[in-house]
């Protein structure tokens, strides 16, 4: 028998001998639990100014700084080594003590026996060299459901030392679209009805995301998706097919001529061309108009208005220092430019690395806007609006804290605006001249200033030397030349070692340098005194850059089809996928292939998709997102109003502005006027497609019904009306050529029917056709595109 003394060495061997867990890392588990409980999150104590005296980084984006507060502040009451259960981070988390975000874990759960466990091994803090995350993964991946499926989801993490473990019970999981499929926190996900939805998996600042398709109820045909004008149409029918969602019939010839008209030129055909095309029987005329469309005046008009709302061409809100002038210079040759149909990288590429003066480069007018009065371009608006205007994507809230949704952390940011850094404007006030954009840092600037002004103190000094002074005096002059070429030679040395250095802004937070680097953190070359803007412009435009096509092609989607295969349409990121991944590569690699803004369009609006009806039946009503139909849309406030000038023959006058002017011409979204403000119109301040709204309001609908401006031009004696209430003596052909003019169309045997009863047993001829003219422009088919 072992003595009992022995019995007791063995064991504590062997204890000595078992390997001992590793203390939780507060980074890798800890900060993710405390993310995924909600302790981090904006609404609690991961606001600027924390919650009731804790304060925690939002989401977790700084580690170093959760630990001083966690075991730092409070003197250290939060907690309590020697009786880690009495700590208040557990007693709160576990509310038995008075706690406002209520109990965040179960007693014995593993959230709190991580805490506990952290506690217990003396509550390691963040280190440099522990391995992060490097890669998530989310399984199943993608898979079809019925509604009331479930299906437990799974995230593993691998990290940089080749590690791999299950994060689900670490992760946070959200649905794209609830109403379509739920998930629990837990990561289960549920189907509710049919459509698609993606669910997506955060975890340490990476993101995952699965889609799930659950087809609709409805018994379709094989040949109801045959017919077909190009790729666009193969990659859109793919999608209805698989989801069981039948194609709407395509739109008869005045809907179609109404809506490209619209689309492509923000003007109503006139009624001539509207009758001329619904007689026209060529089975290539919908082509045909499109290309004469493009080609045409109102095409340059309407798209320059389009590229001024995404380069925000306007005043400053403040000190404005352009003027109408500028803004007017920026216009004219945004105008020049889709005029030319110049490839949309040329164009980006000039906006993007413009310097010298407003005069002579009006593309500067863009960083003056952006830029304003701002001396450090990384604390102006510039990075943020580069980054939503050419990528696509909004980065504004790494400027403070990492990105929610995306994996760009607040370094990203300033590596971002790094290439900025040698952007400085020359601001003048419009009496003393144009506002220049200079490339060098505000001491870069002021050591060439000072150069400048030493050069000028040699040249002085040498004419003194050389009017043949007295001894004394020349030898005290040549010793000014000698110390003036001494501060010359300074200068220059500390000019050539400023430029030699890569650009590079401080990151507010850690006060550290950051170096250029685009957001997909790729190694970049910057020759010595480059500047930066055209290495940053290179990376953009290069081929395998997938957002830069990808912003513009959203756009124009969204132009046309009224709903971006992204939304919101300039927020592209992992976590929100395109609603057709097939066409979406299409569409960004036919456009890549030249960045022809016109021929990508003439690919939408020439496909049998652009051409279906707005009209739904029971089995595709549902659908606002694959394009089963046509999604009627609210005309914009300029393609609005100047919708009315045309119909009635009275075009809308802008003070400062030649009469004439159409709505979608004005350079400057500042101009008075109570309609364009009422309907939406940009203001331009930032780069978000948000700053133009579609939205349909009562104050809009009691302008149009109410408002004097509308009878005014209705019954001008120059008005259209007046015109054709003598070329038309016929009420039946009067009644058509106000349809025409409106809506487009001929007015149907019922619509006929109705204007001739009520015409019988109404006022004077004029004052009917007034009231007619009246109730068709206060339709929703006049306001509306569909």
């Amino acid at each position: 028998m072992v003595p009992p003394a022995k019995l007791g060495l063995l064991a504590a061997l062997l204890a000595l001998a078992l390997p001992t867990p590793a203390a939780p890392s507060f980074r890798e588990d800890v900060i993710p639990l405390l993310t995924r409980a909600g302790c981090n999150m904006g609404a609690c104590h991961g606001k600027l100014a924390g919650q009731n005296g804790f304060r925690l980084s939002l989401r977790g984006f700084a580690p170093e700084e959760d630990y001083e507060r966690l075991t730092r502040e409070s003197r250290g009451r939060r907690l309590n080594f020697a009786q880690p259960d009495a700590s208040l981070l557990l007693t709160k988390a576990l509310a038995t003590e008075p706690h406002e975000g209520g109990a965040r874990f179960a007693p014995g759960s593993p959230g709190h026996q991580l805490l506990r466990d952290w506690i217990l091994a003396g509550a390691p803090g963040p280190t440099t060299n522990e391995a992060r995350v490097a890669k998530l993964t989310l399984s199943p991946v993608t898979r079809p459901l019925k509604p009331g499926d479930t299906l437990p989801l799974s995230a593993r993490a691998t990290y940089t030392d080749g590690r791999e473990r299950d994060v689900t019970w670490l992760a946070q999981f959200f649905s794209n679209d609830e109403s379509t499929v739920k998930v629990t926190p837990e990561g289960v996900a549920r189907a509710l009805r049919a459509g698609e939805a993606s669910v997506r998996v955060h975890f340490q600042g990476l993101v995952e995301v699965v889609s799930f398709t659950m087809p609709y109820d409805n018994k379709v045909k094989a040949a109801d998706y045959v017919a077909r004008n190009n790729a666009v149409d193969d990659a859109v029918f793919k999608k209805l097919q698989a989801l069981r969602l039948p194609p709407a019939p395509l739109a008869d010839d005045a809907t179609y001529c109404r809506r490209v008209h619209l689309d492509l030129t923000g003007s109503l055909p006139t009624a001539e061309v509207a009758a001329a095309f619904a007689k026209d029987t060529a089975p290539d005329k919908r082509a045909k108009l499109a290309d004469q469309l493009i080609g045409s005046p109102r095409f340059v008009d309407y798209w320059t208005l389009q590229l001024a709302d995404l380069l925000q061409n306007r005043k400053e809100r403040d000190h404005d220092v352009r003027g109408a002038k500028g803004v007017r210079a920026l216009q004219s040759w945004l105008r020049a430019q889709v005029a030319a149909n110049r490839p949309w990288d040329a164009l980006a590429r000039d906006v993007l690395t413009a310097r010298g003066s407003a005069a002579e480069t009006p593309a500067v007018g863009y960083f003056i806007y952006t830029v304003g009065e701002k001396r450090q371009p990384e604390q102006s608006d510039l990075p943020d609006s580069v980054a939503q205007a050419f990528l696509g994507t909004r980065i504004g809230c790494a400027r403070c804290h990492n990105h929610p949704l995306e994996r760009y952390t607040q370094d990203d940011f300033y590596h971002f605006a790094a290439f900025f850094a040698r952007v400085s404007l020359d601001r003048k006030e419009p009496v003393d001249g144009f506002t220049a954009l200079q490339l060098g840092t505000q001491n870069e600037l002021q050591l060439a200033k000072q150069l400048t002004q030493a050069e000028e103190k040699v040249v002085k000094a040498k004419e003194a030397v050389a009017l043949g002074l007295e001894p004394k005096e020349a030898e005290k002059r040549a010793k000014e030349v000698t110390v003036a070429e001494k501060r010359v030679t300074e200068l220059a040395q500390q000019i050539k070692s400023a430029r030699a250095k890569p650009p590079a802004v401080q990151q507010p937070r850690t006060r550290q340098m950051m170096a250029a680097q685009p957001l997909d953190r790729r190694a970049l070359v910057m020759p010595e005194g480059a500047d930066p803007r055209e290495v940053f412009t290179d990376w953009l435009t290069a081929p395998e850059n997938p957002f830069f096509a990808a912003a513009m092609v959203n756009r124009v989607w969204r132009h046309f089809m009224g709903v971006g295969l992204v939304e919101p349409v300039d927020d592209l990121r992992d976590s929100n996928p395109p609603s057709n991944p097939e066409l979406w590569a299409l569409l960004k690699r036919e456009f890549a292939s030249g960045y022809d803004l016109r021929k990508l369009m003439r690919l939408v609006v020439t496909s049998r998709t652009y051409q279906l009806s707005a009209d739904t039946t029971k089995a595709n009503a549902a659908d606002q997102r694959f394009h089963s139909h046509f999604y009627a849309r609210r005309l914009p406030a300029e393609v609005l109003l100047d919708a009315v000038g045309d119909a009635t023959g009275v075009p809308e006058t802008f003070p400062g502005y030649p009469v004439g002017l159409r709505a979608v011409q004005l350079p400057d979204p500042t101009v008075n006027s109570y309609f364009l403000t009422l309907f939406g119109r940009s203001d331009r301040v930032t780069a978000c497609a948000c700053e133009r709204s579609g939205d349909v309001t009562l104050p809009q609908l009691l302008h149009l019904n109410n408002g004097e401006d509308l009878v005014k031009k209705i019954k001008s004696p120059d008005a259209r009306l007046a015109r054709l209430l003598k070329e038309f003596p016929d009420d039946a052909k009067l009644t058509e050529q106000l349809y025409l003019t409106t809506l487009g169309r001929q007015p149907t045997a019922t619509e006929r029917e109705a204007v001739t009863r009520q015409q019988s047993a109404a006022d004077p001829r004029e004052a009917f056709f007034a009231d007619l003219f009246w109730a068709l422009m206060n339709t929703k088919e006049f306001a509306f595109n569909h």
